[in-house]
């Protein structure tokens, strides 16, 4: 069963079949589209309905926790927060996305920091990455907030909208995060 988190300002949940309309409009703005490695543009409110139904199927295989990432005090879903899990290697990728009109609050820097913690106290994970178009310059922030160091640069790595992209990859090791609560203790 896939944990409830609560964090000062978020509730992290599980996604529901329900929460479609508003995955739809919040991961179908082009802003959102244009920062991601992966979110499609338009996105459809099946296409959101699919995606709901995978991250369901994900979570009960166990390989891939989504969480809603809900705003405490109104209960809005302001975006996604994931750890996808890689068994055979005991790492997770951290993803995440947010709807632009929550951008610049730190509420992906708060999930990201409780996740990671999941990651390695929870799970037992032995590394923890993320990765980000290069010139997404907010989403690496977010990677450095949670202890995540530069791993490198990839040129050219992905084709999106018929242009190459680059992608940076942060990541933290268990050793890493066990040296960075220790001080922050």
């Amino acid at each position: 069963m896939q944990p409830v988190f609560e964090t000062e300002r978020l509730r992290l949940r599980p996604f529901e079949l329900t929460d479609a309309r508003t995955v739809q409009e919040l991961a179908g703005d082009l802003a959102v589209a244009r920062t991601t490695l992966s979110i499609p543009h338009p996105y459809t409110l099946e296409a959101a309905e699919q995606w709901l139904t995978a991250c369901i199927g994900r979570k009960d295989e166990g390989d891939g926790y989504p969480w809603a990432m809900v705003i405490k005090d109104s209960n809005q879903l302001i975006g996604c927060m994931s750890l996808n899990i890689t068994r055979p290697h005991n790492h997770g990728e951290l993803g995440y996305w947010i709807g632009p009109p929550y951008w610049r609050n730190g509420y992906a820097s708060e999930a990201a920091q409780r996740l990671v913690r999941y990651g390695f106290e929870d799970l037992h994970l032995n590394k923890i990455w993320a990765a980000a178009l290069s010139n997404n310059q907010a989403s690496w922030n977010v990677m450095r907030k949670t202890g995540m160091a530069l791993e490198g640069e990839f040129k050219q790595h992905i084709l999106k909208w018929g242009q190459y992209e680059d992608v940076v990859f942060y990541g933290m090791t268990k050793g890493d995060y066990e040296q960075l609560t220790k001080q922050t203790i």
